[in-house]
């Protein structure tokens, strides 16, 4: 890919770094992506007997929190998703509130009950320090001064966006990664939800520290994987300037303070945060209850993540929850199968478009009459799939 592709289709504007306002951010930056390539937890699929993971990923995994794994999306791949991305940014209302886009077409969602696109003014923290989302962004990050020119507002988020890009559902259905979430959340998994990330250059908010889950941390049988995870492929690849940071270990520490841990830091540079550093076409993933958040991308260098989680069965059934990605609902047998129905379209889209792999076997489906083909009717009936994400 090009660098002119890498712009997505963005007009340019000039880029206003943090070394502008704050020094410290290099040397900050430098350290600990030394640290990050340290950490031993970075390499290709691997797997043991059984499907498990293979016990240098688990382990790894286990003590960090997250794992990178490399070269899991080729050429081909990367450029469908490519062209996805270019094609729903063309097509994003012009303004939050703006049913066209900027055409003058209907925007991407339009008619659709749910949100779909989550715009950000330039390099601010949209959360942090709210009460958005349980509270969970509790410390406001380093806004920089957004460039001259710069639009009022860039888009960040497309939600539910396996409806909008087949190349996103293809990714959904990889089996070396629906392999991993069978390793780690069992047989049953379920659903969790689905967006893209895009981090403009020069233009792309940050996300205040925060950890994601919010119904069990007082469950007696809380562990490290009781909130479930989330892959992160990347299209562009990422790096400290543009990427996601992660405080290794801290999936293990339980609902931990993180306004104490800013103030501590007199910061928003937490000492032992680590970013994720990928090349295009990794895939990282991350435990949902690790301490993450991203700083304003003042990069020239764009981040397009195609995000995508996955729950134990047994953390979200029965669990009355929602409020942040879906309505209140109760997650009962009807409600997790039919969210569940997208893996079965998503295995089958990927299989028509590359036939040489061995498809995914999600054990659910096995014995159903449906036989969840992806066409026209499947297509039809993934609008809105999102209003019934499994949010914990």
């Amino acid at each position: 890919m090009s660098a002119g592709t890498a712009t997505l289709g963005l007009a340019e504007v000039p880029i206003v770094s943090y070394e502008d306002v704050e020094e410290e951010m290099v040397a900050y930056r430098a350290a600990r992506t030394e640290r990050a390539m340290q950490l031993g937890n970075r390499g290709p699929i691997r797997f043991a007997s059984k499907g498990d993971l293979h016990p240098e990923i688990a382990e790894a995994y286990s003590r960090c929190g997250f794992y990178i794994f490399t070269g899991v999306l080729g050429p081909d791949e990367l450029a469908d998703i490519e062209a996805d991305v270019i094609d729903m940014l063309d097509r994003c209302p012009t303004a939050p509130e703006a049913t066209t886009d900027r055409h003058g077409r209907p925007a991407l969602g339009a008619g659709h009950e749910g949100r779909n696109v989550s715009f950000v003014r330039p390099l601010t923290d949209a959360y942090g320090g709210t009460d958005v989302a349980h509270g969970r962004h509790p410390f406001k990050m380093f806004e920089p001064s957004a460039p001259v020119g710069a639009p009022e507002w860039v888009v960040q988020i497309i939600s539910g966006s396996l409806q909008f890009s087949e190349a996103c559902l293809r990714v959904y259905g990889h089996p070396g990664l629906l392999g991993v979430a069978q390793a780690l959340n069992g047989p049953d998994f379920t659903p969790f939800n689905e967006v893209v990330w895009i981090k403009q250059p020069g233009l792309g908010g940050s996300v205040s520290w925060h950890q994601d889950g919010w119904t069990h941390w007082d469950d007696p049988e809380l562990d490290e994987g009781t909130h479930g995870f989330n892959f992160m492929a990347q299209l562009y690849g990422c790096d400290a300037t543009n990427g996601l940071w992660v405080v290794p270990g801290s999936h293990r520490m339980g609902k931990v303070d993180i306004k104490a841990m800013c103030i501590a830091a007199s910061s928003d540079r937490l000492p032992d945060a680590v970013p994720v550093v990928c090349d295009p076409g990794d895939v990282a993933i991350t435990s949902r209850q690790a301490i993450h958040g991203s700083f304003a991308n003042t990069s020239e260098r764009p981040r397009v993540t195609i995000n995508f989680g996955f729950h134990r069965r047994r953390s979200v059934f029965g669990v009355r929850s929602g409020g942040v990605h879906n309505p209140i609902s109760l997650y009962d047998e009807a409600y997790i199968a039919e969210r569940s129905r997208v893996i079965g379209w998503a295995i089958d889209a990927r299989a028509k478009r590359f036939g040489d792999e061995t498809p995914f076997v999600y054990q659910p489906n096995v014995g159903r009459e449906h036989t969840f083909a992806w066409d026209d009717a499947a297509r039809a009936a993934i609008q809105d799939y999102n209003l019934k994400d499994i949010g914990i």
